[in-house]
């Protein structure tokens, strides 16, 4: 925390925040009229006062079978009829310093809907012993013996038993659930399908989330398998030790488990995610042969459920409450029935909402744009829709240097501010042509929507081995000469000989994104962004062209169409 108060990482609250969730926690401990007015200057002592009159809060340790304590919280609705049992929520901590209490705000309502609420910190997290285990198998054993505590419970139907869980209390709910049939349905914020993905997406090392997770775990609380994956990736070692840590712990690789028992589970994710792999989220819900939707936002990680778990209204919570109403017989939702589709913000509204069946029914039919050579007396290239270009080459220089496009200047924050209406804005026209290559369309006649997915063919032919790009689609003003960006992805070539062309094609991070007529695609291709790693660990200046060879003609295919 700064001297001011507020938050030194996109994790951790700021100071009124904190302040407000200790006396939320007191007045849960001594619902006095004294701790319940003090909730007054946030205008929550109405909510807490009702609570108090129809729920027992209690704080607790639970003992795992090697000694290591679990810090909890539990909530039972009192006055209950004799014999009476209730349906039950486990909440695992996301990866926040104050643990399980991150979800002391939701209490009142999942309580008054009739749950038993039981939330606790996995072990190494805030006041837990042990080591930290990134959600592995020993993480999945702890879950198996918090519902064996649970069920204890004389309240407690140990039928009607679910999970939430945000970020990384959302992978640990979700590989829980593929372990344990007693989870009925799993609800699971800011996701993950794929952990490998998140981590190494076109054989590119996403170290800057990596490395602001590492830092909030607290290195030194972590297991000695995870400690060496730790290393691993820092010095760009991805073996089958790391693809085997991946795989242990990543929901895809149980889809069998899921479709066999049909768990229901929801899962949301957001458009400009830095930490967590979109697409692998996306193919996880395609996967799932049981009841499932999927929510996907403006923003970056934890952006869109952040004011729900503050005990606000926000779309993932609010659909969190009528999915396990309906898979529980809770009562904490609005008391509509769930929908089991895809579900879906556009860049920049919040008050977008659009609804699919399906993410095939979703994705519009993509329109394919050649990279073309600039038009005579023009600096930058042509997106085409005509004919394939061939024959062309654009040469940028690598100097572990970037352009000032990135991925998002500062994690989590940057997509907080585009869900306020506030992108990232991007002079283009200021981006050194020497380090980056530009293709750039023509102005839209009309508004469009980019709708699904996307994907990228280029021919790479690097002065040296390791050469990497990244590529960024953005929505340029030709009046203005600011753009915003639409999506992006790195690309990786390892293994390769200096002077060897080789074409490559890769997928970018799906989009949804609506265009004003008039303005511009813009596809920008450098070789550095802050947000990745690279093979090579040395940064001398090399040469990287970008050609179009006939027969593997470059092209961008984007899901373009008219906007209804």
């Amino acid at each position: 925390m700064s001297v001011d108060g507020t938050p030194e990482t996109p994790f951790e609250l700021g100071a009124d925040d904190l302040a407000q969730l200790e006396a939320v926690r007191e007045a849960l401990l001594d619902p006095s009229p004294r701790r319940i007015g003090r909730l007054d200057q946030w205008g929550l002592a109405d909510s807490y006062e009702t609570y108090k009159e129809t729920a027992e809060y209690s704080e607790l340790s639970i003992a795992m079978a090697d000694g290591t304590m679990l810090d909890a919280s539990l909530s039972v609705p009192s006055n209950l009829a004799p014999g009476q049992a209730c349906p039950a929520v486990v909440l695992p901590a996301p990866l926040i310093n104050i643990g399980h209490r991150a979800y002391l705000r939701m209490f009142p309502r999942l309580t008054q809907g009739g749950y038993v609420v039981l939330a606790y910190s996995q072990r190494g997290l805030a006041k837990s012993t042990g080591e930290i285990h990134v959600a592995g198998p020993q993480d999945v054993a702890d879950a198996a013996e918090v519902i064996n505590a649970l069920v204890q419970i004389d309240a407690v139907d140990p039928g009607r038993i679910g999970f939430f869980g945000s970020s990384y209390g959302a992978g640990t709910s979700l590989l829980a659930a593929a372990q344990d049939r007693r989870i009925k349905t799993v609800v699971g914020t800011s996701a993950w399908g794929d952990l490998f993905t998140s981590l190494y997406e076109n054989g590119t090392r996403h170290l800057s989330a990596f490395e602001a997770l590492v830092k909030l775990f607290g290195e030194d609380r972590c297991s000695e398998e995870f400690r060496d994956v730790i290393q691993k990736i820092r010095a760009n070692t991805i073996d089958d030790t790391v693809r085997e840590f991946a795989q242990a712990r990543s929901p895809q690789t149980y889809l069998a488990q899921y479709n066999e028992a049909a768990t229901s589970i929801l899962v949301t994710t957001s458009w400009h995610e830095t930490i967590f792999s979109v697409p692998a989220v996306i193919d996880f819900h395609n996967g799932l042969t049981g009841p499932k939707s999927l929510l996907v936002q403006v923003g970056d990680h934890g952006n869109g459920e952040l004011p729900g778990l503050a005990g606000l209204l926000s779309k993932p919570t609010e659909m969190a409450y009528r999915w396990l109403d309906h898979h529980l017989g809770g009562s904490a939702g609005d008391g509509r029935e769930p929908q089991f589709d895809v579900r879906s913000e556009y860049m920049h509204n919040l008050l977008s909402d659009l609804r699919h069946v399906s993410w095939d029914d979703y994705a519009l039919p993509k329109k394919r744009f050649h990279l073309a050579d600039a038009a005579a007396g023009a600096v930058d290239g042509q997106l085409s829709e005509g004919a394939p270009q061939a024959g062309w080459t654009r040469s940028v220089k690598a100097i572990g240097q970037g352009t000032g496009v990135v991925v998002a200047p500062k994690l989590v924050q940057t997509g907080l501010a585009e869900r306020m209406g506030l992108p990232h804005v991007y002079k283009t026209a200021e981006v050194d042509r020497g380090l980056a290559a530009v293709w750039t369309s023509a102005p839209l006649k009309q508004a469009m929507r980019v709708q699904g997915d996307l994907e990228l063919r280029v021919t790479l032919k690097p002065q040296q081995a390791d050469a990497a790009v990244v590529a960024y689609l953005l929505d340029a003003d030709p009046a203005t000469g600011k753009a915003h960006i639409i999506t992006h992805a790195p690309y990786t070539i390892t293994d390769q000989q200096a002077g060897k062309a080789t074409t490559v094609t890769f997928p970018l991070q799906p989009a949804h994104y609506v265009l004003a007529k008039g303005r511009q695609l813009q596809l920008v291709i450098d070789t550095h962004d802050p947000f990745f790693a690279y093979a090579s660990t040395t940064t001398p200046v090399s040469t990287l062209d970008i050609t179009s060879p006939q027969g593997a003609e470059s092209y961008i295919d984007i899901p373009l169409n008219t906007l209804n």
